[in-house]
Order: C-alpha cells, then sequence, then structure tokens
C-alpha cells in the first residue's frame, strides 16, 4: 500500500441535468433522455440471494486455493518492483492461472513508461574494526552496484543544513558515509499485533469532527522541500568526491520504536523518483536495521575510528520499463447488462525487502480466489466481472492512474499521467482542468479493493458515497457471524480505490483488521507468507465474491457521487467577499 498521496481530491460540484448530476458522455445525451440509474434512485430492499451465499461460503472455506496462490507468488517468485523480471514473472504467472481457473481475455495491458527495470541481487554489510561484527541491511531501491566488495572508513553526516556540509568537503573520498540522524528505539508497551474493537468498528460508522478531520502532516510542505533540496546538495557533493557508499538508517516504524526490522521503501532511496535515469543516485547505497545503525553512529560520535566492508549487488535490466496491468473476466450474459463491468483488484508490485505477501500479495491472492470461487460453482453473472492486478502503485498509483485514464478519462487534454509524478494537472496555483470521460465511463459499475494486508474484512468504506450505504449495509446483515459489520462513511486513502474515485466512479476499500500491518510487515523485510493468515483470507475472499455476485445481478447500476468538478475547486474554497471587510489583505 502507498502512502503518497498522488491523486487529488477533487470537489462534487455538479452540473445539473434533468435534476441530476452528470458530465462527460452521460451529460452530452442530454435532459431529454432517462437518468442512468447510478444517478437515479435506488430500490429500498436488495434482493439477496441468500442460496448464492451459502453457495460462496461452502466454496471459499471448503476448497480455498488462497495460501496455494499466495505461495506461489510470496515465496516462488518473491518481492515484485515495478519494471522488475520479478514483476514481469508476476504478470505473466497471474494472467496464465487467471486463464486456468477459467477466466477469458485474460492479458497484460501496458499503461506506460515507468523507468530502469532493477534487481537486487545480493547485499550484505560487516564492521571490520573495532569489533568484527555482521551488520543488517539491504540495498535501497534502484541502487548503483559497488564493483565487489569495498572497505572504508566510515564517516557520521547528520544532516541539518548546508554549514554542516562544510566540515566535511575535501574529506570523503572513498568513505562510506553514514548519512543520517540517530533515532532512539523506545520500548513497544503495545502489542505488534491486534484486531479491531466493537469499539473502534463503531466509531468508524461516525462522522468525523474536529481534530478528527484536519490533515495530520508531521513535516509541512516547506520543511520537505528544504530538506529534499539539502540532500540534493549533499549527493552532490559525495558524488563529486567519490564516496564509496552511503548507509541509511531504516526508517522508523509505525510502532514508534526499533524491532529490529528494515523499512526498504520510499523512505529508503535518497532522490525522489529514484526509478528515472535521469533521477539515479550513482552512489551505491544501502539501508541499515537501527539498532545496527545506531551502535555505528555511537562509536563514531565518540571519535571510535570504525571500518566497514559491503557489497551491494544489484542489476539493472533497461532504462525504459514499461508497468502493466494483468486484467481477465468472467464475461456477462444479460444482453441488457452484459457490456457493464464490474470490478475487483489489488495491487501485485511490492517493495523488495520481503516478498511482498501482506502488500499486497494477499488483496491480489484474495481478488484471484474470489473470481475462482464464482467460476467453480459456475456463476454466469449478469454483468461482466473483470479483475485487474495493478503494478506500480507504490511510486503513486500508477498502474491504476494509467488504466482510469486509458479506460474511463481524466483531465481534458491532459496525457497519459507519469509515474511517480505526484499530483494531477494543476498544481497549487493553476487551473484544474474539466474531467473529461469516455464511453466506457458510463460503463464501471463498482471497483472493491483490497490493500491492508492480511487481515479478515470488517466492513468496507464508502467513500463519502451516502447513497450506497443502505445497500451495503443490507449486503453485510448475513455475514455478521464471519464479523463483517461496518459501513463507514469516511473516505480512505493511500491505495487504488482513489484511481476510480477521482473520475466520479465507484470505488471501495474493505476495511480489514490491522494484525501487525502497520507495526511489523508495511514496506518491511518482514513482510512474507508467515505473516498471513489462512482463516482471514478465505473470509475476505467469500466477503469479495459476494459483493461481486450483488453487484453483478442488481437491476440497477450502483449509486454514484455527484460528478467531480476539480475545475471549480478554486472557487468554492475562494473566501467570500465582504465576510470581513475591515481585514487587511
Amino acid at each position: 500500500m502507498s502512502f503518497a498521496r498522488s491523486i487529488v481530491r477533487w470537489s462534487c460540484c455538479g452540473v445539473a441535468v434533468a435534476g441530476l448530476t452528470l458530465s462527460g458522455h452521460a451529460a452530452e445525451k442530454g435532459a431529454a433522455e432517462a437518468a442512468p440509474s447510478y444517478y437515479g434512485a435506488q430500490p429500498a430492499t436488495e434482493n439477496l440471494d441468500l442460496t448464492m451465499y451459502s453457495r460462496i461460503r461452502d466454496e471459499g472455506f471448503k476448497h480455498s486455493h488462497v495460501m496455494e496462490f499466495a505461495g506461489a507468488l510470496a515465496d516462488g517468485i518473491g518481492p515484485r518492483l515495478t519494471g522488475s523480471l520479478n514483476m514481469a514473472k508476476a504478470n505473466a504467472w497471474t494472467r496464465d492461472t487467471l486463464t486456468k481457473i477459467g477466466l477469458e481475455n485474460a492479458h497484460l495491458e501496458d499503461w506506460g513508461e515507468f523507468g530502469m527495470g532493477w534487481q537486487q541481487i545480493n547485499t550484505w554489510v560487516r564492521m571490520v574494526s573495532p569489533d568484527p561484527e555482521p551488520l543488517w541491511a539491504q540495498a535501497a531501491p534502484w541502487s548503483a552496484a559497488t564493483s565487489g566488495p569495498v572497505t572504508g572508513e566510515a564517516v557520521y553526516l547528520d544532516l541539518q543544513d548546508e554549514k554542516s556540509l562544510d566540515q566535511y568537503k575535501g574529506k570523503l573520498a572513498g568513505k562510506i558515509v553514514l548519512l543520517g540522524a540517530t533515532r532512539p528505539t523506545p520500548d513497544i508497551t503495545d502489542p505488534l499485533f491486534r484486531r479491531y474493537t466493537a469499539e473502534e468498528l463503531a466509531e468508524m460508522e461516525t462522522y468525523p469532527t474536529g481534530e478528527g478531520r484536519r490533515a495530520n502532516a508531521a513535516v509541512s510542505p516547506a520543511e520537505r522541500a528544504r530538506q529534499a533540496q539539502l540532500r540534493t546538495t549533499a549527493l552532490k557533493m559525495m558524488n563529486d568526491e567519490h564516496v564509496a557508499a552511503i548507509i541509511t538508517p531504516t526508517r522508523d516504524g509505525r510502532n514508534g520504536g526499533g524491532t529490529g526490522i528494515i523499512f526498504d521503501d520510499n523512505g529508503a532511496n535518497l532522490g525522489r523518483n529514484a526509478q528515472t535515469r535521469a533521477n539515479a543516485v550513482a552512489i551505491p547505497n544501502a539501508v541499515m536495521m537501527i539498532e545496527h545503525y545506531n551502535r555505528l553512529a555511537r562509536l563514531l560520535q565518540n571519535h571510535v575510528p570504525v571500518t566497514l566492508e559491503l557489497n551491494i549487488e544489484t542489476k539493472f535490466t533497461g532504462d525504459h520499463e514499461h508497468g502493466f496491468d494483468t486484467v481477465a473476466e468472467i464475461p456477462g450474459t444479460d444482453p441488457k447488462l452484459k457490456d457493464q463491468v464490474v470490478m475487483v483488484g489489488g495491487h501485485l508490485d511490492s517493495w523488495i525487502s520481503g516478498t511482498g505477501a501482506t502488500d499486497n500479495g494477499a488483496g491480489s491472492v484474495v481478488a484471484m480466489e474470489a473470481v475462482r470461487i464464482l467460476k467453480a460453482l459456475g456463476v454466469k453473472p449478469r454483468r461482466t466481472i473483470r479483475i485487474a492486478l495493478w503494478s506500480g502503485e507504490e511510486q503513486g498509483l500508477c498502474g491504476s492512474r494509467g488504466y482510469a485514464h486509458i479506460h474511463f478519462g481524466g483531465p481534458e487534454g491532459s496525457p497519459l499521467p507519469t509515474c511517480g509524478g505526484g499530483a494531477a494537472p494543476g498544481g497549487r496555483n493553476q487551473p484544474v482542468p474539466p474531467i473529461k470521460t469516455t464511453k466506457e465511463w458510463e460503463t464501471l459499475d463498482a471497483y472493491y479493493n483490497l490493500d491492508n494486508g492480511t487481515g479478515k474484512v470488517r466492513g468496507v468504506y464508502t467513500q463519502e458515497n451516502y447513497a450506497i450505504a443502505p445497500i451495503f449495509r443490507q449486503w453485510i446483515a448475513p455475514l455478521a457471524d464471519l464479523g463483517v459489520t461496518a459501513i463507514s462513511y469516511r473516505n480512505t486513502g493511500g491505495t487504488d480505490h482513489l484511481s476510480f474515485d477521482a473520475v466520479g466512479l465507484p470505488g471501495f476499500q474493505f476495511i480489514q483488521d490491522p494484525m501487525d500491518y502497520e507495526s511489523r510487515t508495511h514496506h518491511s523485510d518482514m513482510d512474507v507468507y508467515d505473516r498471513l493468515h489462512p482463516f482471514d483470507l478465505e473470509q475476505a475472499a467469500v466477503v469479495e465474491a459476494i459483493f461481486l455476485y450483488n453487484t453483478s445481478e442488481r437491476e440497477a447500476m450502483m449509486p454514484r457521487k455527484p460528478f467531480p468538478h476539480p475545475e471549480k475547486e478554486r472557487e468554492a474554497t475562494a473566501p467570500i467577499p465582504g465576510i470581513y471587510p475591515n481585514a487587511a489583505h
């Protein structure tokens, strides 16, 4: 799961057509035609096929293949950095496996250029003196390789400002630089593993007020920009002086201290968009477990000379690798509805230090198991059911953004979004174009996503789609014995449903038990098969299969939020003239 908010949250200022909010192709049809069902009234009572609920549960719990899929993906293929050879293997394996399950039109879709293909072959670091010791480290993603083992004196560089660089000028040639401040490792007083309590789930169903509605940015944009520029300056100096290698401390885990874990993700990169040749870091660099990093730094701070030996062995496979999504479907059979599509998915890519089992191998294999269940039962859905497994999620929802742009539309006149490029067109002070939709936009009924680890499903976020909550609440009532009880109106961010929501389509993320996702497995070397919980994944697949079936069989399409109009965002949020007539400007 990516926590880079690369999709702009657009406001919903609608264009009234026949009393409803329409845009794109739907608006062009004019008010003379009946409004599409996704903007119309919904039936008060859902027609639930409880026999199908029972059949799905029986197949999912008694004949599950979800852990077989998980083992093949996490153990058999391993980490899946976008653009890498392993990612290509995962795309091919998922395409072929979905075909074997019985899905049709299984194929790979190219969403555009990603950057450099890269693979970690081997990384090791050891202290030679004053005390021989093996140290735990991994290459940072897209690190250059050393020319075999390299030995050098260590230098501790706590980068505060440009003046702090002056004392190192002319003294770094051949050195191994420890770049970054030490960090305390407080005791862990809370358990690493937990499930949601009934009280926590009930709180999710309330509207957030006060502090809960405010952005919680630990570092201001200006400070982040200052830090990025400072690091760029330091990297140039180290490159000019031919530093042998750079070691950074692993970032702070969400449990607040060190746990012997290496978090190896965007926080380990020395530069933004490190996957592109233009932003590549030429110096070999690795990220080290904080406890070992702290020991080295303390020795150097106490003027004890430290000699290190390391070998960072990496492989580049091209500068212009493309990203691909795996797509397959169960064709619809109703003559009126078969061209409409209900989608399910998760991101197939991962970081490199673990095997991407919980982030997001879990979501990918659950989606695969959900469609397998439906095929095993011989379901012939009214609407087409489509699975999509994304790549490039960790660098900014690249695969799902690309898919949404190609199939459904985006800001008018804008090219296909580039991976890692940040926010949508417009910038902070620039006008944002209106969204232009495609004909296919009218046929997407809903998209369901799972990307919060291995925990079982406890409910679903409606993404502020208030009309859909009564529908979901009826769907989950027969699943209460499985722990599925919560309907939260809130937005949840950081993963691929946002690519659909951003263009006015129903995109949803399930609520999952947190387990040890935030404390131990998220983007870390502990993200491995051993952290998966079989029953939880079986339960999640059963829930997804039921949501897919129910969506595919409804007469009306799922209700949508008002169409987003980002071009009106500045107008909507501008101060109202005359409110403070005596205020200074």
